[in-house]
């Protein structure tokens, strides 16, 4: 499937996946992604010159971008940026980007070069002078197709599996004002009134179904749940049980 201006879904997704790896974020800052997913509304997500993650929700008709600090999204850090570089505005439901020569560097989508306007897909990278971010649309991203190892994961789950992963991603979701971390199996064991021995048998197959990365344990359970929700196997209203 392509986009309307001529960019595979597929391309757009694996150019983002350079950028924007989930296995680069904290259990913290995966929750708060988690959660602005699942509020299902556009958002940017980028990081700042130390690294730190930004997520700011698109509302309104027009948001600026630019060096200075009156914009929507203040580029501060970024001196290829110019004072006011860019202008994000929704037209018919969708949002666009729109660099109409403000910009001293231009803007660029998915590597190539913004003439004029152009309307944004879920999961495309905008880079306005040296930074990069990520167009987020999760209503977008629930009419594709998911990936067919997903696919086969989510056909692999059983029940059990399932309350376990229910369980698991709980916790990210329900952080308010403090970011939520994944639960332990003792933790979980005791939610669902199972053995830990059980929750530790699951979760090891779990794992493997999702073909979560070996990374440190609390960002490994994290990105296990990011993959249970983005799959569909866990749904946020499972969430509110």
């Amino acid at each position: 499937m392509s986009s309307p201006t001529g960019t595979p879904a597929r391309l757009r997704r694996e150019y983002s996946a350079v950028t924007f790896s989930p296995h680069d974020s904290t259990p913290a800052e995966l929750s708060l992604l988690l959660a602005a997913e699942r509020r299902g509304e556009p958002f940017l997500l980028y990081r700042d010159s130390d690294g730190r993650q930004g997520l700011l929700t698109l509302a309104g008709e027009r948001m600026t971008v630019g060096r200075e600090a009156g914009n929507d999204l203040a580029l501060d850090w970024d001196p290829e940026a110019s004072r006011l570089h860019a202008l994000l505005e929704r037209l018919g439901g969708s949002w666009t980007v729109l660099d109409d020569q403000l910009s001293r560097n231009g803007t660029l989508v998915n590597g190539l070069r913004v003439r004029g306007r152009r309307r944004l897909n879920d999961r495309d990278v905008i880079r306005f002078g040296a930074t990069q971010v990520l167009y987020r649309d999760p209503s977008q991203a629930a009419d594709e197709t998911p990936p067919a190892s997903s696919a086969a994961a989510v056909a692999a789950v059983t029940e059990a599996q399932r309350r376990v992963l229910v369980a698991l991603c709980r916790p990210l979701l329900e952080a308010t004002e403090v970011a939520g971390t994944p639960p332990s199996n003792p933790e979980i064991a005791a939610n669902l009134t199972v053995s830990v021995e059980a929750v530790r048998t699951h979760m090891k197959t779990l794992f493997k179904l999702f073909e979560v990365p070996d990374l440190p344990q609390n960002r490994k359970r994290a990105e296990l749940a990011r993959r249970a929700l983005a799959s569909g196997v866990v749904m946020p209203r499972d969430l509110d049980g």
